[in-house]
């Protein structure tokens, strides 16, 4: 059950209403993240639960915490959900792992919602959660395919920040309103180097550790034989003391042997933004 909304956040909510309305069904691309649950429950809000349809792709890329999370916020506001698989996995320009690898899986999941979802679904538009902030971050090449398929971005559109975002969600009563960026575990892979379904279960399982040991939000990124962890700045001094012994056991279980921590801290686009910025230079 969503909370109502009252005041800014009311109208907010009705300025991104405004742009989902559709006459038939509306897909959400969506995570489980604060943005696309946003959208999603927005939409809902705008159009009711009858038509609007929760899009959930599935592949080697997707943590299973991931996904029985998406499972669980999309119940409690009280949308439907429907999973697709996608293969960007047997596409060679993912696999080679370039800057552009999330085009080719949002173009992949795009192409999966047009072909296998709309006509079974009734469904007449598409949207997904990017917001303002993502709009000027250069190492966003998702947003290309999006382009190429005509798909909504309402939350951008509104001119919703990812802080009016968060601010919605907890108004509304979300379970995912402070819950931790989660990128595709594809990002944990240093581009240029090929991602594979092994590489990627082992980032799952070691993340997955981590988070039982408390580290709720947590980045490991696969070098190879190292593991190098990003945890936030406040919560290294433990990584590396108090759960030291037990973090090394849950790394290594998961198939590294050696364990490195990242003094920065948890880094968003710590692979693409340095390679895109060199380009734009």
């Amino acid at each position: 059950m969503l909370a109502p909304l009252t005041g800014e956040d009311a109208e907010t909510a009705d300025r991104v209403g405004a742009s989902l309305r559709t006459p038939g069904r509306l897909a959400v691309a969506f995570s489980g993240g604060v943005d696309s649950s946003v959208l999603l429950a927005l939409a809902v809000r705008t159009l009711g639960p009858g038509r609007v349809i929760a899009v959930l792709g599935v592949s080697p890329s997707l943590a299973e915490d991931e996904r029985v999370g998406a499972h669980r916020v999309a119940a409690h506001i009280g949308a439907r959900l429907i999973e697709v698989a996608t293969y960007e996995g047997e596409l060679p320009a993912y696999r080679a792992n370039g800057p552009d690898r999330c085009y080719h899986c949002k173009n992949e999941l795009f192409v999966r919602i047009s072909t296998e979802v709309a006509a079974a679904h009734g469904i007449t538009a598409v949207a997904y959660g990017e917001n303002a902030d993502d709009v000027q971050r250069p190492d966003r090449p998702g947003a290309r395919a999006a382009v190429e398929h005509g798909v909504l971005r309402p939350l951008a559109d509104a001119g919703l920040d990812k802080a009016a975002v968060r601010r919605i969600a907890a108004a509304l009563g979300l379970p995912c309103a402070d819950k931790p960026a989660a990128p595709c575990l594809a990002s944990r892979v240093p581009h240029f180097s090929e991602v594979t379904p092994r590489k990627l279960a082992q980032v799952e399982r070691a993340e997955h550790a981590l988070r039982e040991l408390g580290f709720e939000e947590c980045r490991v990124r696969h070098h190879g034989e190292i593991a190098r962890i990003e945890v936030p700045v406040s919560q290294i001094a433990r990584l590396a003391g108090e759960s030291r012994e037990e973090v090394l056991d849950a790394v290594r279980g998961a198939g590294f042997r050696m364990v490195a921590v990242d003094l920065a801290g948890v880094q968003s686009g710590a692979f693409t933004l340095p390679l895109v910025e060199v380009r734009r230079g």
